[in-house]
């Protein structure tokens, strides 16, 4: 038999008739239930045979257009010692989610999350003149986070496969286009994968940097909420939209007024006693910022969006105030906050607190608000940051037309770092001149095995998955329906594609009934269906496409021909 067929009765898989239990994602349920992958515990997967084939593909479509770019490919130990990253200060900047361990002589180690500190130092290692540079290298890798809750299959696990990617140039124009390269090169890669795709503007938070732009897949079970506009080509994640401030008001208000309103420390209870509507009222979130309380002003019928905000202080570490803090604070009053009289108090606003505006909002007393609290007369604002969390319809920044808000699985994401890490760790090469040159860089991230559960999600039906023929484990699924005869063909098909260098599933399981086969080969989801059955004795197959449902009957030569067209 030719290396390129696969016979269903020696393969490893196991296919389910039902949803596992703790599936909430199509590609949870498609995945496990077609035999790709197996939970070993939670955020922890194992890829079968079919789901290796999967990866893989996806893996060498990576390869293949990284290469092409000029890109250079290495391998970076997963295992990886402290001292780097407390170069950057990412050691603690990471949190619970860096996976830490001590080796038997207590000295600290991680579990790699990305790699630039270490790419970095190989850099740093390897390279010291201009001539050297601009190098990209990049690597196909198992990455670690620990997740407080790993969920949705192998979109969201511990333990994942990415290829990260690093540029390293001499000047800003070079790192613009090292970035101008790898964004072209991840179009061509989502587009071979099969991948719909939108590019939008993201924030580089923690990561550092002047420009960040995220590869979104459309999909109802994306963990990430992104804007477009329908009029224009503005697209962005939500933590990346800004709003134009408007114009500081020039209309007079009247001095502020104390208003007694007991119980209700929240904005639906303070409108309704009012009787106003939330817009006219100003909310005071606390937070602690590195530990200190920070006070966040937005308007009334809008929610501070926590990402947006710990992604514009970062790396600083934002968190809720909780009832101890307000202990020994006699100038926060819960519920009853406001900008007013903060004296100790660090206020930030979202632009629409623009100068001239006039709110109801906390008097800092119980059970009392203030009307007429005109900003940039009775409060300041220490610093403007959009943090709200957007809404379909918010005016887009580039043609105020009504933006639109679509879910969608992140599946790459590229940062122009700058000097970030090259700084930490004194990565000069001798310039042109004859002096030191510091090194700018950037950083370039596709999710592996999130893009193979990205495709499940985009390329599926009621029956089960319909590959994409770049990824899909084989070119076509040949199904002997069950006698003698049947399995002979169906064999003697499979071998002649495979010598042809087709690749080959072909299912000669014995004791399997003609509709088990049937449908594991629409749940398995290989591009190309070939059934040898009834007519098998006259040397006619169907042949059926997956994804339109399409059937033929053709002439066993005809057949084998429009498969390997």
């Amino acid at each position: 038999m030719a290396a390129q067929v696969q016979r269903m009765s020696r393969l490893m898989v196991k296919t389910l008739r039902d949803d596992p239990a703790d599936a909430e994602t199509l590609s949870h349920k498609l995945l496990v239930r077609a035999g790709y992958v197996r939970r070993n515990a939670a955020g922890i997967w194992s890829w079968l045979p079919l789901g290796m084939r999967v990866l893989e593909n996806v893996a060498r479509v990576v390869r293949e257009e990284m290469d092409a770019m000029g890109a250079q490919e290495v391998l970076l130990p997963a295992l990886l010692p402290k001292e780097p990253y407390e170069a950057t200060g990412r050691w603690n900047e990471y949190g619970a989610e860096l996976f830490r361990l001590q080796d038997r002589k207590g000295a600290d180690y991680l579990l790699g999350p990305t790699h630039e500190e270490i790419f970095t130092q190989l850099v740093k290692d390897q390279c010291s003149s201009y001539k050297d540079l601009p190098v990209i290298l990049y690597q196909i890798q198992t990455k670690f986070r620990d997740e407080a809750r790993p969920r949705s299959g192998i979109l969201r696990g511990r333990e994942f496969h990415m290829k990260d990617s690093y540029s390293f140039d001499t000047t800003d124009e070079g790192l613009a286009e090292s970035y101008r390269l790898h964004r072209e090169a991840y179009i061509k890669i989502f587009q071979r994968l099969g991948l719909e795709h939108r590019i939008v503007s993201a924030i580089s938070g923690a990561m550092g940097g002047s420009a960040s732009e995220e590869f979104l897949a459309p999909a109802p079970a994306g963990e990430d909420t992104f804007v477009y506009c329908p009029s224009c080509d503005y697209a962005a994640n939500t933590e990346a939209v800004t709003f134009n401030a408007p114009a500081a008001e020039a209309a007079e208000h009247g001095p502020v007024e104390e208003l007694d309103t007991p119980d209700t420390p929240t904005i639906e209870s303070l409108a309704d006693h009012l009787g106003v509507p939330a817009s006219a009222t100003l909310k005071n979130l606390l937070v602690k910022v590195d530990g200190e309380i920070v006070a966040v002003g937005v308007p009334g019928d809008r929610e501070v969006d926590l990402g947006k905000l710990t992604g514009h202080l970062a790396p600083a570490v934002v968190e809720l105030v909780t009832a101890e803090d307000f202990e020994g604070r006699p100038d926060l009053v819960r519920g009853y906050v406001g900008p007013q009289g903060l004296d100790k108090v660090r206020y930030i606003a979202d632009p629409r607190i623009a100068a001239g505006t006039a709110w109801i909002t906390g008097a800092n007393k119980p059970d009392t608000h203030a009307r007429n609290v005109v900003c940039g007369r009775d409060f300041e604002v220490d610093d403007y940051l959009d943090v709200v969390v957007v809404e379909d319809g918010d005016p887009c920044p580039s043609c105020g037309t009504g933006l639109k808000l679509d879910r969608a699985i992140e599946i790459g994401h590229i940062f122009q770092l700058g000097r970030k890490y090259t700084d930490a760790f004194q990565l000069d090469v001798l310039g042109q001149n004859g002096k030191p040159v510091r090194v700018t860089m950037g950083s370039y991230g596709i999710g592996v095995s999130r893009a193979v559960a990205a495709l499940a999600e985009q390329h599926a039906d009621e029956q089960g998955l319909c590959w994409p023929r770049e990824v899909a484990p084989a070119d076509v699924h040949v199904v002997a329906a069950g006698k003698a005869l049947q399995t002979e063909l169906a064999l003697d098909i499979a071998e002649k594609l495979g010598a042809a260098g087709a690749r080959v599933l072909v299912d000669d399981r014995a004791g399997v009934s003609p509709g088990v086969k049937f449908t594991d080969a629409e749940l398995i989801g290989v591009p190309t269906i070939l059934v040898a059955g009834r007519r098998s004795a006259e040397g006619v197959v169907e042949l059926k496409d997956r994804r339109t449902g399409e059937r033929e009957e053709l002439p066993v030569d005809e057949a084998i021909a429009r498969v390997l067209a």
